[in-house]
C-alpha cells in the first residue's frame, strides 16, 4: 500500500489506474478528486474515506485545488467501500503519534455512503462486480449501445476495458476464496467461472506477481504462526 502519512496531491494531477496488494483505509483531509475503480466512481472530498480491499485497483483525476489524503491501515471488519467521517483533522492528528490508533478512530466514526455516479459506465461497473458472469456484448445492446463504443467508453471513465475489470472481479473473487479452499485448484477455477486452471493461474500471475499454489501456501503458513 501506499505509506502510511499525509499524500499531496498537485492542482490536476492524474493517476492512472493502479493496484495495491495490501488494503488500506484513504482520508481526504483537503481539496477533491474523482476516483473511478472496484467501488464505483465517485466524487470525493475533505471528510470522505474510501476503505480499498487488497489488490484493489482505481484511478484518480484531481481538482484545480489539488488534495491532502491521509492514508492508514486497515481495521479489520471494516468492509470495502466509500463513506464519510465528521472530523478528518482529529483522524490527522491522531495519525501523528499512532497510526493504528488513527485507523481505529476512522472506523468507529465511519458512515457508509451511497453516494456515486451513476452514468452508464457506472451502471456497466456494478453489474460486472454483482455478476462477473454477465455477457457485456448483451448488455450494450440491452441499452441500446454499439458495444465497440461501450468498450472505449468504459475504458475512458475507469481506465480499463470491462472485459478487463470483469476478469479483475473473478480474479478477486478467487483470491478471496483461495485461503479457505480446501478442494483442487480445478475445481476453485471452475467454481470461479474461470475456463480451467490454467486461465485462473494466469489471472491471479497477472495480478499478484504469484501462482495460486504459492498464494495458497503462503496462507497456510501464515495461519499456523502462533498468535501472541
Amino acid at each position: 500500500m501506499s505509506v502510511v502519512g499525509i499524500g499531496r496531491h498537485a492542482a490536476d494531477e492524474r493517476l492512472p489506474r493502479h493496484r495495491h496488494a495490501e488494503p488500506y483505509i484513504a482520508v481526504v483531509l483537503g481539496g477533491g478528486y474523482e476516483e473511478a475503480g472496484d467501488e464505483g466512481r465517485f466524487a470525493a472530498r475533505p471528510g470522505t474515506v474510501v476503505v480499498h480491499g487488497p489488490w484493489t485497483a482505481h484511478l484518480d483525476r484531481f481538482g484545480a485545488r489539488g488534495a491532502a489524503v491521509l492514508n492508514l491501515p486497515a481495521v479489520p471488519g471494516l468492509a470495502p467501500g466509500v463513506g464519510v467521517i465528521d472530523d478528518p483533522d482529529m483522524a490527522a492528528r491522531l495519525a501523528g503519534r499512532d497510526p493504528r490508533a488513527a485507523a481505529a478512530f476512522v472506523g468507529e466514526q465511519f458512515r457508509a455512503s451511497g453516494e456515486r455516479h451513476a452514468d452508464w459506465p457506472d451502471l456497466l461497473a456494478a453489474a460486472l462486480s454483482s455478476d462477473p458472469d454477465l455477457a457485456i456484448t448483451s448488455w450494450a445492446r440491452d441499452i441500446g449501445f454499439d458495444p465497440a463504443s461501450v468498450s472505449r467508453g468504459f475504458a475512458r471513465a475507469y481506465g480499463t476495458s470491462p472485459k478487463r475489470f470483469r476478469l479483475e472481479v473473478r480474479t478477486r473473487r478467487a483470491l478471496a476464496a483461495l485461503p479457505g479452499w480446501r478442494g483442487a485448484l480445478a475445481d476453485l477455477a471452475v467454481d470461479q467461472g474461470f475456463a480451467d486452471q490454467a486461465h485462473l493461474a494466469r489471472a491471479v500471475a497477472a495480478m499478484t506477481g504469484l501462482p495460486p499454489i504459492r498464494l495458497r501456501a503462503k496462507s497456510v503458513q501464515a495461519s499456523r504462526v502462533p498468535r501472541g
